[in-house]
């Protein structure tokens, strides 16, 4: 997926998610108190899911629905995704 490169935008999301990750074990190690340690945990949770849901779109957008894909690219391009789909909800 070469041109996910062209998104710096998903790379400073990624950068983000380690920073609040960091911030989990950060809290993890003070004995705060599981309220906070379960808010932070969502957060990362959250910010896990819009990346999927942007990454997600991306490969929809570029190996499913590009104009001038073969019928064999359309459906490798699809497989990629359901197989990710179905890791996913397990």
């Amino acid at each position: 997926m070469s041109h996910l490169a062209t998104r710096p935008e998903l790379l400073a999301r990624v950068r983000r998610i380690a920073g609040q990750v960091a911030a989990i074990e950060k809290a993890l190690a003070a004995d705060e108190s599981c309220a906070t340690v379960l808010h932070r945990v969502a957060a990362v949770r959250g910010a896990v899911n819009g990346l999927l849901d942007e990454v997600i779109a991306e490969h929809l957008t570029e190996h499913v629905a590009l104009p001038g894909l073969s019928d064999a690219e359309r459906a490798a391009g699809a497989d990629e995704l359901l197989a990710v789909i179905r890791r996913y909800a397990k």
